[in-house]
């Protein structure tokens, strides 16, 4: 099949990160990969939620919102209707339990760093591309507390992408919004930087598939995900990417 930009199927859209997007928050990044845009921020918080009080570790939360306008359509405000929608609140918890997967939350102390992912132009992976770019958030905003000679709370480097097996079955890496529409398979796949699994969200929403297609669609996220860690390397550069792992 041609893609759009006649992007090879194991190829990424353009990938782009942009830190120090806002002035107001620990760490903020806008992500792009390709027309997707989301804007990730981190705050740092003095205080954790009752359930860590006492414990001497801290906590990572997220929230995730769809601007209005995100969309071809408008979508109305969720604060507007007065409860979150199923969707939102899976994907919160989503971007939540990736990034304590790879954090040390003893060593982050009895503080709450929350991420806030929105989305300021939708054309699929958006989930993803949040993950993504919260984890280059992350990693600045523990920079702002970390003390020289202490482990760094960041274990690993951590990145999301998705992939799907196209309506004529060929499987296709980090799709956009119009190949997963049609899609008859959708994954979503979270890695580590040691190339450990985190998290794969698979559904076979045009048919089953195979463990063939599987291991194929796993594959893909894989290259997708490396190169992901290897560009938000780049992104942190010098001055933040050998902090992650650092114990002391």
């Amino acid at each position: 099949m041609v893609r759009y930009l006649e992007r090879a199927a194991d190829a990424l859209r353009p990938c782009r990160m942009m830190r120090h997007f806002q002035r107001g928050p620990a760490a903020s990044v806008l992500v792009e990969l390709g027309d997707t845009k989301v804007i990730c921020a981190a705050t740092v918080e003095e205080r954790v939620p009752f359930f860590q009080r006492g414990t001497g570790q801290g906590w990572i939360t997220a929230e995730y919102a769809l601007l209005p306008t995100a969309t071809a359509s408008r979508t109305p405000r969720e604060a507007v209707r007065g409860r979150q929608s199923g969707r939102t609140q899976e994907i919160q918890r989503l971007i939540g339990r990736s990034l304590r997967s790879v954090v040390d939350l003893g060593a982050l102390g009895e503080r709450t760093i929350q991420l806030d992912c929105d989305v300021i132009q939708a054309d699929g992976g958006t989930r993803t591309a949040s993950i993504t770019g919260a984890f280059v958030a992350l990693v600045e905003a523990c920079a702002g507390f970390y003390q020289k000679g202490r482990i760094f709370p960041v274990r690993d480097f951590l990145a999301a992408i998705s992939a799907g097996i196209a309506a004529d079955g060929t499987p296709l890496l980090d799709l956009c919004y119009e190949e997963d529409a049609q899609a008859l398979v959708d994954m979503n796949i979270v890695m580590s930087g040691a190339g450990n699994f985190v998290e794969l969200q698979g559904t076979g929403e045009g048919r089953p598939y195979t463990r063939a297609e599987l291991r194929q669609l796993l594959a893909l996220g894989e290259k997708g995900c490396r190169a992901l860690i290897d560009y938000e390397k780049d992104i942190l550069g010098g001055e933040l990417d050998w902090l992650v792992g650092r114990e002391g």
